[in-house]
């Protein structure tokens, strides 16, 4: 059965969020959970200043979860833990909607996804101004599911490579928005098909990443598990 579901836009600071569900409570749990974890997360980065600005790993802390689930995620795709902060945060939004009893949680955070719905979520790809954003996406039916898009064209996130779009799918949005930054930086250089293998190679070695998709010079490779891909009307 296919619910009525409702749609709201949500910003705080840097999280500008789209919440989807098919309960009113749900999308108020969305919001109180990122008010609550984007300040948990300030103040822990107030007396631990190395967690906003390291480009390596470093050790998880037991408190905040948020930020131990971005150090977690960190280890393993070898990149920072703020690489993995719009994915956390996500990611326990979606925790969040589903203890209030709801059949379709999603949460979109600055273009990191986390979903677990009774029903297929249909997504857009968002790769900047190049010809193909927003023109096909994913649909999503194998719940939980995360999904992130690093870019080197388009971001506000720090990326080192040029991809139009580097897009990993996993079963949490943390580690996904962790391994997009790691595909995304290695997939650079005057040969194409190179640099989207070595982005497919560096994604296929992550630890949680199932698939992974690139764009790069128009041109598109993937590896692994990948939803339906779906023409997007824009």
């Amino acid at each position: 059965m296919t619910r009525n579901l409702i749609k709201e836009t949500f910003t705080l600071k840097e999280s500008q969020c789209t919440i989807i569900s098919e309960k009113q409570q749900a999308i108020q749990a969305a919001k109180e959970s990122i008010h609550r974890n984007r300040q948990e997360l300030e103040l822990y980065v107030r007396t631990n200043p190395k967690f906003l600005y390291t480009l390596t790993p470093i050790s998880a802390p037991e408190k905040p979860l948020i930020a131990k689930m971005m150090v977690e995620a960190a280890i393993k795709a070898d990149v920072g833990p703020m690489a993995a902060v719009a994915g956390a945060i996500a990611d326990l939004a979606v925790l969040d909607m589903k203890q209030v009893g709801c059949e379709v949680a999603v949460v979109e955070n600055g273009g990191e996804i986390a979903a677990d719905s009774s029903q297929p979520v249909d997504v857009a790809v968002a790769a900047g101004d190049e010809p193909l954003s927003k023109r096909f996406g994913f649909r999503l039916t194998d719940f939980p599911i995360g999904l992130a898009t690093s870019s080197g064209r388009f971001s506000h996130a720090l990326s080192f490579g040029d991809a139009e779009a580097a897009t990993v799918f996993c079963k949490n949005a943390t580690i996904a928005d962790a391994a997009a930054t790691a595909v995304g930086n290695v997939v650079k250089g005057e040969d194409t098909e190179a640099g989207i293998k070595a982005g497919i190679k560096r994604g296929s070695s992550i630890e949680g990443v199932e698939g992974v998709l690139i764009i790069y010079k128009g041109q598109v490779g993937t590896a692994g598990k990948i939803p339906q891909m779906i023409r997007v009307e824009p």
